[in-house]
């Protein structure tokens, strides 16, 4: 038989000598268990049996590579009989023996081809190829935390510092293009700790925990309306097959931890467990000089010094369950938990003098704060899986329970005779309710001419329960005894947010290498809000349809050309909306804003991805967005000098900007990569009769030399000129470092030296601000200088096998969603 398919080719080719002399082999590879598509497997074309030489040995004749879809396609096979090897490692190679090739019969496709996963455990594995350090994905871009030495022992703020598109300042705080507006997700559900406050809860996660991160700029319809700039994902390590885990130790003068994880894999059950304690050292030195305006006249002086240096410490845990009754269902369960207390301890100066000289207020205040935090959440969800690969329909739930408590005590002391002249104790309880439930199903089709189309609908809703109560005593002689309950500092305040939601969008792949997507989400919100004690309530309900569209041409297999636009809408964060008076300065208080008003965005990119040999890729793109109803934090000083600061609506925030990422192995011990954005911002606001424009420009180079001996290096940094906001702007700021690594026991246990800044002890930023109330110049200063010490440890052993669960992910009010 095998000799008649071999004469057969050849009497067919000798027939037909006039057409096409090559031929081409298409297909898809899938895990024979779960039916989904597996990414880069290696497809090898041999010699078959009964065209091998007399010594019976095959020839290679040529290869290739699966896409992410495990979709392939090999071109130039010259007519004949061949044999296809498919191979990866965790699963059985399959052998597809006596592939006729005839390319007067067009290509030849093999349709679904299933590798079954090989369960013997990996006792060794010989890493032959590193994966890059940045990825295109198409609808994202993914930045490979795990490949980078130095963020071993570091926290979150490391990490994010590296990935192309974000700006990290020195406090922790991200933006995205210019844009604080931004969703973050953890394995692509939200979590409640990153809603609070983005900046602290990054710098709890440790880095050793994140496997990539995911920037997504143009989100579809699948995921929620909520963030102006994109979504940040952050995908944390998972376990495979086996009993297997990590355990880790940092030492350091700012930063110590101490934690690890395990994860057990038998068969249909799969359980793991995490948990990491820490703590954070942060020092910083504050001065503020401000002048109050009256009709445009100066009428006083404000001179203000603040100095800090606080410890926080806190943990957090994770337990999750998976069950598979069998190969297409799968039944998820998942409880962590997160807490903490970060103290803000200062000690502040103030000087008030009018200007005609008179010193109305001069004082010192010793400022004990504290926040107690905790974040409880819960998944239940259910996957059920199909024969056919990538149909899925999932139900999930999630409830989540997140107190967050303010305690601060003044005691004010007079400057001259350093007599107490005023004491004060407020309270703040708050806590967050949170219960979701959405509903997902996906299904793909084969079209003609080898296209490939994907529809997806699902339904969502959330129901949100916010409360604060909040109360004040004071005592205005600066005597304990006298302490008494102020009432017109004392409020409680009840929130209520529903949100319901459904999307439908299609997706489409050609086989000469279009991509298009297109979606249509569907949001109605409701919220109501009730002053208890001011006995007063608002209820307000808006609808939102929001379209995204995204296309995409590959060039020559490397080149990605894409086009993209959607919109996306920004309800006010909890923490926006909560009426609670930080007044721990007299002269400076804060306070929430319960009656501002969604924002919408307008965003397009046109972007452009390649990459080559030596690790090569680069990643560039140039973008437009437009905020109606922007949200910024802004200041008013009435004419005894009092600035009260709160988030308002203020119009229109339009940035243009251009940013590249580049990276390359010049050679086998070394990476380079550069990640660079220019951004222009405009801020409007009629109401206000306030503008103001810039330019903001960042660069972040990084090397990494590895040396003999499973030792690497690596140098890395990162400048960045200001930032932009309608009352103001800040001058520029910087940090950069140097790492260490060595790796021995078999590179199962490494070492690790991490130093930052460590020419310069701090970093100072000097910040200018204006509005018709005021004219104010500050500067902040914060001590950077640090070195940690990492070791790590694996143990166990692991083997491919299993499926990702899927769990919740909200976008709005939180810290992200999916």
């Amino acid at each position: 038989m095998n000799a008649f398919l071999y004469v057969l080719t050849f009497i067919t080719f000798g027939a037909f000598a006039q057409t096409p002399s090559t031929g081409k082999l298409t297909g898809t590879v899938a895990d024979s268990t779960t039916h989904q598509p597996i990414s880069y497997v290696t497809i090898a074309v041999s010699t078959s049996a009964v065209s091998t030489s007399a010594t019976g040995a095959r020839k290679i004749l040529l290869g290739g590579t699966a896409d992410d879809k495990g979709a392939f396609v090999l071109d130039n096979i010259p007519a004949g009989v061949y044999q296809i090897t498919l191979s990866f490692v965790g699963y059985r190679t399959r052998i597809i023996p006596n592939v006729a090739i005839v390319p007067a019969n067009g290509p030849v496709d093999l349709g679904t081809v299933f590798l079954a996963p090989d369960t013997k455990s990996l006792n060794e594995v010989v890493v032959t190829a590193r994966k890059a350090l940045v990825e295109d994905k198409g609808d994202k871009l993914v930045y490979n935390a795990d490949v980078d030495a130095t963020n071993t022992g570091g926290t979150a703020v490391d990490v994010l510092r590296k990935v192309p598109m974000l700006t990290v300042d020195l406090e922790g705080n991200v933006k995205m293009r210019g844009s604080s507006n931004i969703r973050v997700l953890v394995n692509g559900k939200p979590s409640s700790i990153m809603a609070r406050n983005l900046a602290d809860a990054l710098k709890q996660m440790p880095a050793n925990m994140i496997k990539s991160v995911e920037v997504i700029t143009s989100p579809g319809a699948k995921y929620d309306a909520e963030g102006s700039a994109g979504v940040i994902n952050i995908i944390t390590k998972k376990q495979l097959q086996g009993t297997n885990g990590t355990v880790n130790a940092t030492a350091g003068n700012f930063n110590n931890s101490i934690g690890g994880n395990v994860s057990v894999k038998q068969g249909k059950i799969g359980l793991s467990a995490s948990g990491n304690l820490y703590t954070y050292r942060n020092i910083m030195e504050m001065g503020q000089s401000r002048t109050t305006l009256v009709d445009g006249r100066p009428v006083s002086e404000l001179s203000q010094r603040s100095t800090a240096d606080n410890t926080g410490m806190g943990g957090h845990s994770e337990l999750s369950l998976d069950y598979d009754p069998d190969s297409l269902n799968r039944l998820n369960f998942s409880v962590n938990a997160w807490g903490g207390n970060f103290p803000n301890n200062s000690q502040l100066s103030s000087r008030l003098v009018s200007t005609s000289g008179q010193v109305i207020q001069d004082f010192r205040r010793d400022i004990a704060f504290r926040n107690p935090y905790g974040n409880a959440e819960f998944n239940l969800g259910w996957t059920r899986s199909f024969t056919k690969p990538g149909k899925e329909f999932s139900v999930l739930s999630q409830y989540s329970y997140m107190p967050d408590n303010y305690y601060y005590t003044i005691n004010q002391f007079d400057r001259a005779s350093e007599r107490p002249t005023f004491l004060e104790q407020t309270t703040n309880l708050s806590r967050n309710n949170e219960f979701t439930l959405q509903s997902d199903f996906a299904n793909p089709y084969k079209l003609r001419d080898s296209a490939n189309l994907k529809v997806e609908f699902g339904a969502k809703t959330i129901q949100r329960f916010i409360g604060s109560e909040s109360t004040t005593n004071l005592s205005l002689t600066g005597l304990e005894q006298d302490y008494a309950f102020d009432t017109a500092r004392s409020n409680e305040f009840k929130y209520i947010q529903r949100v319901f939601a459904g999307y439908s969008s299609l997706k489409l792949d050609t086989k000469n290498k279009w991509a298009l997507s297109a979606g249509l989400r569907l949001e109605h919100t409701r919220i109501g809000g009730d002053f208890i004690t001011q006995q007063f309530q608002f209820n307000s309900q808006y609808t939102n349809l929001v379209p995204s569209f995204t296309v995409a041409k590959t060039v020559a297999k490397k080149h990605t050309f894409k086009l993209a636009y959607t919109q996306r809408i920004s309800r006010p964060l909890i923490w926006y909306l909560n009426p609670f008076r930080n007044v721990s300065d007299p002269r400076n208080i804060q306070t929430g804003n319960p009656f501002l008003r969604p924002e919408l965005t307008h965003a397009t990119e046109v972007s452009y991805s390649t990459f080559g040999e030596n690790g090569f890729s680069l990643n560039t793109s140039v973008f437009w967005r437009q905020t109606n109803n922007a949200i910024e934090w802004l200041s008013t000083v009435d004419a005894a000098g009092v600035a009260v600061t709160s988030p308002q609506n203020i119009g229109r925030n339009a940035s243009y900007g251009a940013n590249l990422s580049l990276s390359k192995q010049p050679t086998k011990r070394i990476d380079l990569s550069l990640n660079t954005d220019l951004t222009y911002v405009l801020l409007s606001s009629v109401a206000l009769g306030q503008r103001n424009s810039g330019w903001v420009m960042g660069i972040g180079p990084n090397l990494t030399y590895k040396l003999p001996k499973d030792v690497s290096v690596q140098v890395m940094g990162q400048y960045n000129t200001g930032w932009i906001s309608l009352q103001g702007t800040n001058t520029a700021w910087y940090f950069y470092g140097l790492s260490g690594k060595k790796e021995f026991w078999d590179k199962k246990a490494s070492l690790t030296l991490n130093v930052t800044n460590p020419f310069n002890r701090s970093v100072l930023i000097r910040g200018e601000s204006s509005a018709p109330s005021f004219d104010a110049s500050n500067q902040f200063r914060l001590v950077n200088r640090s070195a940690r010490l990492t070791f790590s440890y694996r143990f166990g052993q692991m083997s491919s096998g299993g499926k990702q669960s899927r769990k919740i992910s909200n976008d709005d009010g939180k810290g992200g969603g999916r």
